[in-house]
């Protein structure tokens, strides 16, 4: 396949979100790339870029160059060589005795073939190193020159192919940096049919595991609710309920997020039928005055005025006269589970889950920043990322699309 020369194209700070620059800062201090490397890696333009990231962004002094350690390598004696020599060997000889049993134990109790599988790269990396010839090494294991020929040459191909899909991969990964394979699988499937590699999920997910990008989740989990006030608390009123319409049911949680200076409160508004974030305030504390600013956005960027029903836990920001006299401002009814169980009010859990999960990965250094970090991984929440429950249509194309025409029940299954 011929590949057309791609135009340089000139880019500039704007152009990488905040959330990819902290990602690349991240990597190059946890010293799994030099940062040369992760522009080269990432087709960052500039000679300094990175670095400049990392004096502002990163937690290491990149101001001042590193010394340089010298090895000194000591002569060995013969007699002290000789012994060295037969130590390896012995130890050789073992691990070698210990691998061979691991793989047969595989075998046997697993059904794999693993040395049919890994025989061919083998021979490969053996013959790179000199030290045994193809023949001897087929005729050691009864296998066909012919046979590695056909196999190496297959790999090869694949190996090409699979070289385009990396900075596809890594495009979408600037953006969102934690999206999971599937949803990435189904925004890069129509590019993988128009440069013409045959891929399926299933391999994707191989290759990514291969290059070290698969992304692992991780669990975490703070209380952040107190529930043990003496406010009226509203009964549930999405108990076994499922929307079928945009702005039918907002939900709302409060969850903590820590920049290098403190710790930071993120309220948000999600519509439950769209997975839309309507509304989101970022303040020091988690009072009254400051989560009611998510709600005031969430009722200025409303597209309808038919009837909405406003639910949250029952922590003591939502009970408060403050935040029910603007449910009440806006003609909107309060609904709250009906003791501290998140699994009511899980829509809104899981919408922290992904915020902090694949969007706030890495530690700003100012609240400032992380303000700017939040704002722009919203957008993209909204406007970019697919959803398994939409089957793989994004918030904002549900949000704005004619209910009439969405079938709710087959879309949507979150309780």
């Amino acid at each position: 396949m011929k590949h057309s020369e791609k135009a340089s194209t000139k880019r500039t700070q704007r152009d990488y979100n905040l959330g990819f620059k902290l990602a690349v800062v991240s990597q190059v201090e946890k010293g799994e790339m030099t940062y040369k490397q992760a522009q080269k890696a990432y087709g960052i333009q500039g000679r300094s870029t990175v670095l400049v990231w990392l004096r502002k962004h990163g937690t290491l002094d990149w101001n001042k160059p590193k010394s340089r350690l010298t090895y000194i390598k000591m002569k060995e004696t013969p007699a002290q060589k000789i012994k060295r020599l037969e130590r390896e060997l012995s130890d050789e000889k073992l691990k070698n005795k210990i691998l061979n049993t691991m793989i047969d134990i595989s075998d046997q109790q697993y059904g794999t073939s693993n040395q049919k599988k890994a025989f061919t790269q083998s021979i490969q990396r053996i013959r790179q190193e000199h030290w045994l010839s193809l023949s001897r090494c087929c005729r050691l294991f009864g296998i066909s020159r012919q046979a590695i020929y056909q196999a190496e040459k297959r790999a090869k191909t694949r190996i090409d192919e699979l070289t385009l899909i990396k900075p596809l991969i890594l495009k979408v990964r600037q953006q969102m940096p934690k999206l999971g394979t599937r949803k990435l699988y189904y925004l890069l499937k129509v590019e993988f049919q128009r440069i013409g590699i045959k891929i399926g999920r299933d391999a994707l997910f191989d290759y990514l595991r291969s290059e070290s990008i698969l992304i692992k989740p991780r669990k975490n989990y703070t209380k952040t609710t107190d529930s043990r006030h003496w406010l009226r608390k509203h009964p549930n009123l999405m108990k076994d309920v499922i929307p079928v319409r945009p702005e039918q049911y907002f939900v709302s949680d409060i969850t903590y997020i820590k920049s290098r200076e403190r710790t930071h409160y993120l309220s948000l508004v999600t519509d439950a039928f769209s997975r839309k974030i309507m509304g989101y305030h970022l303040s020091d504390d988690m009072s009254a005055e400051n989560v009611v600013q998510a709600m005031k956005m969430a009722n200025n960027n409303r597209i309808t005025s038919e009837e909405l029903i406003h639910h949250s836990d029952r922590g003591l920001q939502y009970c408060s006269s403050l935040y029910q006299t603007e449910l009440k401002r806006s003609n909107v009814t309060p609904s709250m589970t009906d003791g501290y169980d998140c699994y009511q009010n899980a829509l809104a859990e899981r919408i922290n889950g992904i915020l902090k999960g694949e969007f706030l990965i890495n530690k700003c250094n100012t609240g400032q920043e992380l303000k700017i970090l939040i704002q722009q991984s919203i957008k993209t929440y909204n406007n970019e990322r697919p959803h398994l429950s939409l089957k793989y249509k994004t918030s904002n194309f549900i949000h704005n699309k004619n209910p009439s025409k969405i079938a709710s029940r087959d879309l949507l299954n979150v309780y």
